[in-house]
């Protein structure tokens, strides 16, 4: 009307054509877009290492690739009320309002191919909390007679850039750091395994102490090591590239606009 398209219109009519069209304003998505222009470069080997190959050569029998991050801020909520468990056609119920009984930092390694999860609970990230984390792995077979363990982290302060990948490396000869581009947690197999201990161990959330959270998190992680298969990783360097492709499209559009 403002543009004089239309003399008159109904927000029912609008409302109509939206629908029609299956575009629905008042719904969104947060969304990254790369910003990396090595992106296809540094991702690219970390999907090779997901199908078993390196610098287009495959893993050898005494090659591991292992994915590593951390969640932090854990918090130990005691809620107010006793949480009443689920009953026929009544759901769980959990108190609102909560005790602060302090937070975990929970650092983690997922063995790619072999499905083995290792985990540690520490009061904050860091340098010497990471290292922490790689000896538990290292110190273990077959990883510490192993040719080559590839570690795939992303670029947090406890291992970021050069100076991080030399303390690995010159503690530890055969680690092969792998670094994903920024902005790109998404690459990080063990960001899976984070979302499982989240819906099964974290939500609602309901812990007396810092040690009953930590009790739980490692011991669904024994679990789950038990019942775990390599995660499913169909994302190849051909879908990268079309994906990429398709991102560019959108940014020439919205350029145009």
């Amino acid at each position: 009307m403002e543009h004089g398209i239309v003399a008159r219109i109904s927000g029912v009519t609008i409302w109509r054509w939206l629908n029609a069209d299956a575009i629905r304003p008042w719904q969104y998505r947060s969304w990254i877009f790369p910003r990396d222009p090595l992106f296809a470069i540094k991702a690219g080997p970390i999907l090779d290492l997901y199908q078993k190959k390196w610098e287009g050569l495959s893993l050898g029998p005494q090659d591991y690739v292992i994915s590593t991050d951390e969640k932090t801020s854990i918090q130990a909520r005691k809620r107010k009320a006793e949480t009443l468990p689920p009953r026929p056609g009544c759901s769980m119920r959990v108190e609102h309002e909560y005790e602060r009984k302090g937070s975990w930092a929970y650092l983690a390694a997922w063995d790619v191919h072999r499905a083995k999860i290792f985990g540690r609970c520490e009061r904050k990230t860091g340098i010497k909390p990471f290292e922490r984390l790689v000896a538990q792995v290292m110190s273990e077979e077959p990883y510490r007679s192993a040719r080559r363990v590839f570690w795939i982290m992303d670029n947090g302060s406890s291992h970021r850039g050069q100076p991080s990948d030399k303390r690995l490396v010159q503690q530890w000869k055969t680690i092969v750091p792998v670094h994903t581009p920024v902005h790109a947690s998404w690459l990080n197999q063990v960001e899976i395994y984070f979302s499982i201990l989240q819906r099964k161990v974290l939500a609602p959330g309901d812990f007396g102490s810092l040690g009953e959270l930590e009790k739980r998190i490692i011991k669904f992680q024994g679990y789950y090591e038990a019942v775990a298969k390599p995660f499913e990783w169909k994302f190849t360097r051909e879908d990268l590239s079309k994906l990429l492709e398709k991102l560019d499209a959108h940014s020439h559009l919205k350029l145009a606009a």
